[in-house]
Parts: C-alpha cells; structure tokens; sequence
C-alpha cells in the first residue's frame, strides 16, 4: 500500500493571507459613528467661524473659538466611542 506524501510551507515563512490577518488582528480600528461625525462636525464649524472672526478682526472671541475647535471638540470627536 502506497501513502501520500504531503509538502507543507516552511513554519519559518507564513503564507501572505496568514500574515495580512495576523497584522490586521494586531491593529486596532477606528469605528465613527453618527455621534463622533456631530463631534467633528462642530469642531470644523467652531475652527471655521473663529478664522472668519479672525480675518475680521476680532481679538476675543475668535482665540476662544479656535481653541474650542482645535483641543476640545475635534479630540472629543476622534476619541468619543
């Protein structure tokens, strides 16, 4: 009686369909909803008033707004899940 003899890949090298799903198991992702697009939304707005407000010549409130936009609304929009 015959056996069958079977080739398998070295164990050293992983075929590119294993390593592609290993190093997409490893990396986390990002998932936005419908909130964090509110989030961003508002900041893009907040940093756009506070530009146009700037370009008028305002020295108040457009610092205000362009903080607002840039370090509170924008990180809340990445990181909010």
């Amino acid at each position: 009686m015959a056996t069958k003899t079977t080739k398998t890949a070295p164990s050293d090298k992983a075929s590119p369909s294993r390593a592609a799903a290993t190093a997409a198991a490893a990396r986390p992702t990002l998932s936005f909803s419908r909130t964090n697009a509110i989030w961003l939304g508002a900041g893009v707005v907040s940093i756009a008033i506070g530009y146009f407000l700037l370009s008028t010549g305002s020295e108040k409130i457009a610092p205000i707004l362009l903080i607002l936009g840039y370090c509170v609304l924008l990180p809340i929009g990445i990181i909010k899940k």
